[in-house]
């Protein structure tokens, strides 16, 4: 249950966007963000902000009031990637829109729509360091696809409809529009209409057909065939036709962490995620395939690894919405760019015939038993992490959404959950932000249909960056089960001091760490401890079952650490299964 920004108003008052006059700068911002269709806003008030609050009283948004501005714009992020529809974020000056920073540089590099909305001291002050006076634009223009300074409150309306579109249409990501206080204030003339396009940005379609012609020549004669899928399959609503794709020409299936649930996990053509943490399957998929189909990937580091050692003998069909992509870091022997979904139309009906790569299907199978993703457990021995991860999925719907924040936790929640469909898997992956999680959580139990469950897998340390939101979802009665896996350290960077630093574990092991059972409580949550094997079925599902906000903090094997690896810049063929492989690295 959402809490309006508005009290409960006299039905006589009440009016539609249609019906309900625009009189002001911020009537206009607030009829914009309904002409788009928004329904949902997460953000904190302030001064310079006041006036789109003010004209948020007679809104049809529903507005949550978050804890903090970073977590409402992870909010904002997870509600985007949830509906595809862009998430939108409020703050004030200064402080307020400085805080947003770290969320929108989140959504910047995963490519999610966000809009974010922020106050500004009065026009006439800006540049003289007035009160909560912060070059916003100045600040943001590096992590947003475009950002704005408002000038006149009778084209603010324009620049909000603006930024909604280009923060949805093409290659998705945030956009800002910042508000002078003066403007928002002072009378305006508008009327609302759809969000716009401006006339000189043009979003790609199809792509060159003599470029597609060649790629689906170069795709019937491999030998060793490999579509790698990236959070682009996703973004541009294209795993039916990637599916259409793989499964008519025997393609196996490798995906990148930002394209989880892309490709169903359970079907036989799926390898799994590739990179530092992938599956060693996966890897070696990449690295000894002979044709690769990479469908809106970026080919960042922690998936090559080494750029010059990554998928070594490959014909790279690279397929993305943006061409600034195309050879950034990988060369593409056949660069398409075009909306994922069109192309992989085009190279279906183009491809003449299957590739004859039916023994190479075999080498995948066999690399999926050699390198099977497993744990060891011993009788009374601690709490494995892995074990954890796998009841909850056993205990929730194929269609649960899970969100993370970011460490060793946000690696065993990708290797160990089974994703089957797309828009499930929420995750800071470029960035990699602590704190993701819970605020995430809440953007997506709004995003969600009531009957879909929403898990968060937090650590210790990611958890206690944006435990405050827990406010948020008691008090909007948000049915969310978080769990945390605490090991009482900073897993991660445990892990990597131990691998690389010669164990010197300087500012990554906690002396001390709350009850998180007990601060659920505080908040008014339901909290739940976990402890031993025997506990996890009953003490998940009570938590699962728990109408509102329940945290289960599951106490794990504190030296427990993710396999596979591969070491930072290292080849993706040469992973360790376990720390005595990684001291031969």
């Amino acid at each position: 249950m959402t809490e309006h920004v508005s009290v409960q108003q006299d039905p006589a008052e009440e009016s539609t966007t249609a019906t309900r006059p625009i009189t002001s700068g911020a009537d206009a911002v607030v009829a914009a963000l309904e002409a788009a269709g928004v329904d949902h806003a997460f953000g904190v008030q302030g001064g310079a902000i006041m006036p789109v609050y003010d004209a948020l009283y007679h809104a049809d948004i529903e507005h949550v009031v978050m804890g903090h501005e970073q977590s409402a714009a992870h909010a904002a992020d997870a509600y985007g990637t949830v509906t595809g529809t862009p998430g939108v974020c409020l703050a004030t000056s200064g402080p307020g829109a400085t805080n947003l920073v770290t969320g929108l540089a989140d959504a910047d590099m995963d490519s999610d729509p966000v809009v974010a909305l922020t106050g500004q001291a009065p026009s006439t002050l800006v540049g003289k360091d007035a009160f909560q006076e912060t070059d916003t634009t100045g600040v943001t223009e590096p992590i947003t696809k475009t950002n704005y300074f408002a000038t006149d409150p009778d084209t603010v309306g324009d620049d909000v409809g603006e930024a909604f579109a280009l923060a949805r249409d093409g290659r998705p990501g945030p956009t800002l529009v910042d508000l002078p206080k003066d403007v928002t204030q002072a009378p305006a003339e508008w009327t609302p209409g759809d969000p716009p396009r401006p006339a000189h940005v043009e979003v790609p379609d199809a792509a060159d057909g003599a470029r597609v012609d060649a790629a689906a020549a170069a795709l019937a004669g491999a030998e060793r065939p490999v579509v790698l899928a990236g959070g682009g399959v996703i973004k541009g609503e294209a795993w039916g036709e990637l599916r259409a794709v793989a499964t008519e020409f025997g393609l196996p299936v490798v995906t990148t962490m930002p394209g989880l649930g892309s490709f169903p996990e359970d079907h036989a053509l799926s390898m799994g995620v590739a990179g530092m943490h992938g599956t060693g399957y996966a890897n070696m998929a990449l690295q000894h395939c002979d044709v690769l189909l990479a469908v809106g990937t970026r080919f960042d580091d922690r998936l090559t690894g080494g750029v010059e050692t990554f998928a070594p003998g490959a014909t790279v069909v690279h397929v993305d919405i943006d061409p600034a992509e195309i050879d950034k870091n990988v060369h593409a022997d056949h660069p398409l760019v075009g909306d994922a979904a069109t192309v992989l139309d085009q190279l279906r009906d183009a491809t003449p015939r299957s590739p004859d790569a039916a023994a190479w299907r075999t080498a995948c199978e066999e690399w999926r038993d050699e390198y099977a993703m497993d744990y060891r457990t011993a009788e009374d021995g601690p709490l494995k992490p892995q074990f954890v991860v796998e009841a909850t999925d056993a205990l929730t719907p194929e269609d649960a959404i899970v969100t993370t924040g970011v460490g060793q936790h946000q690696m065993w929640a990708m290797q160990y959950w089974t994703f089957r469909h797309p828009r499930t898997w929420v995750s800071s992956h470029g960035l990699g932000t602590m704190g993701y999680g819970l605020p995430a959580a809440i953007g997506a139990r709004l995003a969600a249909a009531d009957d879909r469950s929403v898990v968060c897998f937090e650590g210790d340390g990611s958890f206690l960056m944006s435990v405050q939101e827990l406010a948020v979802a008691v008090r909007e009665d948000l049915d969310v089960t978080v769990v945390v896996l605490n090991n009482a350290a900073i897993g991660m960077v445990r892990q990597w001091q131990d691998a690389f630093f010669d164990g010197r574990r300087m500012a990554s092991e906690y002396s001390w760490v709350p009850e998180f059972d007990t601060l659920a409580e505080a908040f008014g949550a339901k909290g739940f401890r976990l402890e031993t094997d025997d506990e996890v079925a009953e003490t998940l599902r009570a938590a699962l079952e728990y109408d509102g906000p329940s945290i289960v903090d599951a106490h794990v094997a504190p030296e427990e650490d993710v396999y596979p690896i591969v070491p930072s810049g290292g080849d993706d063929a040469k992973f360790a299964l376990n720390g005595s492989q990684l001291a031969d690295l």
